[in-house]
């Protein structure tokens, strides 16, 4: 007889803990599957190990500037190999809060392979290849995705890496080419040149941090040429030759092609759900390029299974695949759920300087023909951005004229995505760019500057 659950939950990334977690507090019998790690890829691979990164980089980088706060420093270096370690210890510390949040709640955590079976049951094949089957009420897939290979750059781990290796390279590289220029791409690159690296930026868009509005891709982009990233944009690798000891890779730009030589290319241009060898098939549930289709409650065309985070359509981020863990299971319990704002999801890429932005973009929001009121705050003009040495950067704001409504906010600078947090709020409470203006904000922070940004937006503005 199969064991019976509630719940079973095939992937435990912050999509499928938090989901497993909460159905447990709600009185369902909960289990969750995992081939690999608890936590995933973002708590094993992604989201926090690569802070962990970025906090040595960002700690060599005040090292190196200490003289600028009167401050000197001689003789020092990074040790790559413990940079790495203590990534993957951060990364180990977590996975292991896991197993005890799941024992915690009573959770049942299966190792092992699943793959949906007809009558809702699971098979679950172990390392060993043992296989044991278990049955539930309610099914969630929750198996996320993995780095996109494209057919000219395909992925084999030593020279033409992607963000796992990228993670947990034995020696630092020389040099890098990194192709794709969204947060991935861009996270790499600051690190990767932090430790002395020399890194090249390849994009296919005309600007860097292409889903951001433009004033912050522009921006961004001065930011790392000066720190000696080169940067070519409007650019597609077409080859890459991997028969000498480092990459040869191939761009055709709009000048004509270019041989870049480096040590190693990191591919950071998508990601590709994993959706396969699932038992989608058997069961007819509906996929579209690559994703599962659901409903607004997370629903397939099969009743009783549902799919959350970066295997359905939607911003594939870990905060949205919580979210959506949350009002899945609270829909199955029979709450009352309000179906998820997609309009209204924080996008935010840890560089140094770091960018986070929510909304509309100035260029959506002419595009929908809207009549907007543009606001515009540098760090420059903020007090504790001079006293705290972090003045690059600005905080820009847009409201819809006539109402107030705040349609978006696009932030450059130490510690924004942070303060982005106050915008999503403001925009769920459908806040105006007035009552923003009038909330107190304290003084001296960084956070002035959405203030001092709205108050621009409507020509109140006071210390620009």
């Amino acid at each position: 007889m199969a064991t019976q659950y509630d719940l079973i939950v095939i992937g435990s990334g912050p999509g499928g803990y938090v989901a497993a977690i909460r159905a447990s507090q709600l009185g369902m019998k909960t289990a969750v599957i995992e081939r690999e790690s608890l936590g995933g890829i973002c708590l094993n691979w992604g989201c926090i190990p690569t802070k962990a990164l970025l906090k040595s980089a960002d700690v060599m980088d005040k090292i190196t500037h200490a003289s600028d706060y009167g401050i000197e420093v001689s003789g020092f270096k990074h040790d790559f190999p413990a940079v790495i370690a203590r990534s993957r210890n951060v990364a180990s510390g977590m996975s292991n809060g896991i197993q005890f949040l799941f024992k915690k709640n009573k959770v049942d955590a299966i190792m092992g392979t699943g793959r949906l079976q007809p009558g809702r049951t699971i098979e679950v094949t172990d390392a060993d290849g043992k296989r044991e089957t278990y049955s539930a009420k309610h099914i969630i897939l929750a198996t996320g995705a993995r780095s996109r290979a494209l057919p000219a750059m395909p992925i084999d781990g030593k020279k033409i890496i992607g963000y796992r290796e990228a993670m947990s390279l034995p020696e630092q590289p020389k040099s890098m080419v990194i192709v794709g220029s969204g947060a991935i791409g861009m996270e790499f690159a600051y690190f990767y040149n932090s430790m002395g690296t020399e890194v090249t930026v390849v994009e296919f868009m005309p600007e860097i941090l292409p889903r951001e509005d433009v004033d912050i891709s522009k921006a961004m982009a001065r930011s790392f040429k000066k720190r000696g990233v080169k940067i070519m944009t409007s650019a597609e690798v077409t080859a890459v030759d991997t028969s000498g000891k480092g990459i040869v890779a191939t761009v055709k730009t709009k000048k004509g092609e270019e041989k870049l030589e480096a040590d190693i290319l990191l591919s950071a241009v998508g990601i590709t759900a994993n959706i396969e060898n699932l038992g989608l098939e058997a069961l007819g549930i509906k996929t579209d390029r690559g994703l599962v289709q659901v409903d607004d409650f997370y629903q397939t065309n099969v009743k009783g299974v549902y799919a959350i985070g970066d295997m359905v359509p939607g911003p594939a981020l870990a905060h949205v695949a919580s979210h959506e863990a949350i009002t899945c299971v609270e829909k199955i319990a029979g709450m009352e759920v309000e179906a998820m704002d997609y309009e209204n999801i924080p996008s935010c890429t840890y560089t140094i300087p770091e960018v986070a932005s929510v909304g509309m973009t100035e260029a959506q929001a002419v595009e929908a023909g809207m009549e907007i009121k543009v606001g515009k705050f540098p760090f420059s003009a903020s007090g504790k951005a001079s006293a705290g040495g972090n003045k690059e950067g600005f905080v820009k704001v847009i409201f819809d004229a006539k109402y107030g409504e705040f349609l978006g906010a696009h932030m450059m600078g130490v510690g924004v995505t942070e303060m982005i947090a106050e915008v999503v709020v403001a925009r769920k409470l459908e806040a105006t760019g007035h009552e923003i203006i009038k909330a107190v904000h304290p003084h001296p922070t960084m956070s002035e500057a959405v203030m001092e940004a709205a108050a621009a937006a409507y020509d109140e503005v006071i210390h620009i």
